[in-house]
């Protein structure tokens, strides 16, 4: 059953802010699919697996691969990925061998393999017309999926009508493959897990249902009903497991010709239900930023799934036994989301926690969520002189070099360096140094240093003896030693860079650090010699006073989101201020 209603909003900005849920209405460039055509008994197809995969990795939310099993490939023994609408996207794609790809549909017919990456960074590059975003509530007892999506016109289309697909794709689906011990990420005891396989496009038309107008400021917004079926396929079909789905949505400028991808985008996924109230917590993950401190901030989505308006939930956080309780207060209507933020402090090392609904709405609710807490230790540098600093990065690459990138994050999350990926080394078992510098890096701050590895098994080993060290100044502070650069997926390493004081003042509240920010309940002043700590709002008016400590608590829970102003007062008189923001 499909149900489909069409909204078109022509949009002043200050009505779009209120009406606009889950689509972005800044200009950016366009996101890409891969359609792949694909069969269970291609011995090639497992290698374009290997490269759609790559591409999507090396630009997470920003590519989504789709297998399209159809053509003479593509068996109907179990498990018997054709279906209608694949066969007819490939039969209208110009496919002439297998594996094959339309990247953005920006080509008359298919490509090789070996083309998509090329085309995939060029579309990536181009500006794109318009925005896609939106949302997907699954009812798990009825399998309805309500599913809206939203199509934000930064730019004016070529096109006057243009046409917007939603695919249901698979993950995790057991089979066999020809071929399929050259994908060994997927190849598992002569089994081969499937992934990102279409099973259905959940609009009216094959090529996509017509939207317009196609005009920048214009806000178009699409609403499914859509009941996944318990199994797709005939004969030996395939059960459609909800938990391992994702639904992608795309706009095509043109369903003939043609048919470019203007831009894409994956719904978020949570559960609905026909109870009134139904509330819903969505991706409890910690927050991936620099704080050499053992108390971390949190995020996560709470969606409304009921039928009723969601007001108020009071819900805990339990981390090796350690319990805090939080409220929230809000009005959230149906199908609705708001994202929220806390903070905890964590023992070092990695723990298991888990997010509690006690009451919504003032009801009794049990609802649990668990998720994953981790305090690394830090190293801390000598004082170093000036206001900023040079690090040095020394990356010793294994033969796969193309597999190795790096990031530096600062304490507000952002990227303020990264590197790689590298060249891939003919010889076997070789290594290649590189020196990464990083200048005019600001001290007195806190850094996390992530290393990844797309094969998930470090720089190391037959693929040669890899390894990284980090120099800041004229000291190496922290890396793996050589010959040891085994660390699976990803490495990361938090440092602190201490500043060495200017001036007497300073040494009165000496390595002063103030955090989170931004902050959601809590916020913490460390240092030494701390008489007072006031906090002032953007009028500039006293909004706390709290006195001072080694680790001074500042209660922010009732404070509006905006920027403050930290006043930190030293027992000599000294004055320190520093900008933080309140932000849940």
């Amino acid at each position: 059953m499909k149900k489909l209603t069409l909204l078109v909003l022509g949009l002043v900005a200050g009505f779009m802010a209120s009406a606009q849920m889950f689509v972005s209405t800044t200009p950016s460039n366009r996101n890409v699919v891969i359609e792949e055509f694909t069969g269970r008994n291609c011995g090639y197809c497992p290698d374009g697996h290997v490269i759609a995969n790559q591409i999507c990795n090396n630009n997470p939310g920003r590519v989504w691969a789709v297998n399209i099993h159809a053509g003479g490939y593509a068996p109907t023994s179990y498990p018997n990925f054709n279906t209608t609408v694949s066969t007819q996207i490939c039969n209208g794609s110009g496919v002439s061998g297998f594996p094959a790809g339309m990247v953005n549909r920006s080509t008359a017919q298919a490509q090789g393999r070996g083309q998509w990456s090329g085309t995939a960074s060029q579309q990536m590059a181009q500006a794109s017309e318009l925005n896609v975003g939106g949302q997907v509530v699954i009812d798990p007892e009825t399998r309805e999926a309500s599913v809206t999506v939203e199509v934000y016109y930064t730019g004016n289309s070529a096109e006057a009508t243009n046409y917007l697909t939603v695919y249901m794709i698979q993950d995790s689906i057991w089979g066999s493959q020809s071929g399929g011990s050259s994908n060994p990420a997927q190849w598992v005891g002569g089994q081969y897990c499937h992934m990102h396989v279409l099973r259905a496009a959940i609009n009216e038309s094959t090529w996509g249902d017509a939207i317009a107008p196609t005009t920048a400021g214009t806000l178009i917004t699409k609403e499914y009903t859509y009941t996944i079926p318990e199994v797709i396929g005939s004969p030996n079909g395939v059960d459609v497991d909800i938990n391992n789905i994702h639904f992608i949505a795309f706009v095509s400028e043109k369903t003939s010709g043609i048919r470019k991808v203007l831009s894409a985008n994956m719904l978020e996924k949570s559960e609905g239900s026909d109870e009134p109230i139904y509330p819903v917590i969505k991706s409890v993950s910690q927050r991936a930023m620099a704080v050499c401190s053992q108390v971390k901030t949190f995020d996560f989505t709470l969606l409304n799934g009921g039928t009723e308006n969601l007001t108020s939930i009071q819900y805990k956080i339990e981390i090796d036994g350690a319990v805090s309780e939080f409220e929230w207060n809000g009005n959230l209507a149906p199908k609705a989301g708001e994202n929220i933020s806390f903070d905890m402090e964590i023992p070092f090392g990695t723990h298991a926690g888990k997010l509690t609904i006690v009451k919504a709405n003032g009801q009794d609710y049990p609802y649990e969520v668990e998720f994953t807490a981790v305090c690394e230790e830090w190293v801390e540098t000598e004082p170093v002189d000036g206001e900023t600093t040079t690090m040095k990065i020394y990356i010793n690459q294994d033969q796969f070099g193309e597999q190795t990138t790096w990031k530096l994050i600062n304490s507000l999350g952002e990227v303020v360096a990264q590197g790689g990926p590298y060249a891939h080394l003919i010889s076997s078992g070789g290594t290649q140094l590189h020196v990464e510098t990083i200048e005019n890096l600001t001290t007195g701050a806190d850094y996390l240093f992530n290393i990844y590895d797309d094969n998930d098994n470090g720089i190391c080993c037959a693929f040669g003896e890899g390894w990284y060290k980090i120099k800041v100044a004229d000291s190496y502070i922290i890396g793996m030693d050589e010959d040891n650069g085994e660390f699976g997926s990803q490495n990361s390493d938090l440092m602190r860079i201490n500043r060495k004081p200017s001036a007497v003042g300073e040494n009165a509240m000496s390595n002063l650090k103030v955090y989170p920010n931004p902050a959601n309940s809590t916020l913490f002043v460390e240092g030494e010699n701390i008489k007072t700590v006031e906090v002032y709002n953007s009028l500039g008016q006293m909004v706390a006073d709290v006195e001072g400590s080694v680790k001074t608590t500042v209660n922010v829970a009732s404070f509006d989101n905006g920027v403050y102003f930290v006043k930190v007062v030293a027992n000599d008189g000294t004055v320190k201020t520093q900008k933080i923001a309140i932000a849940r």
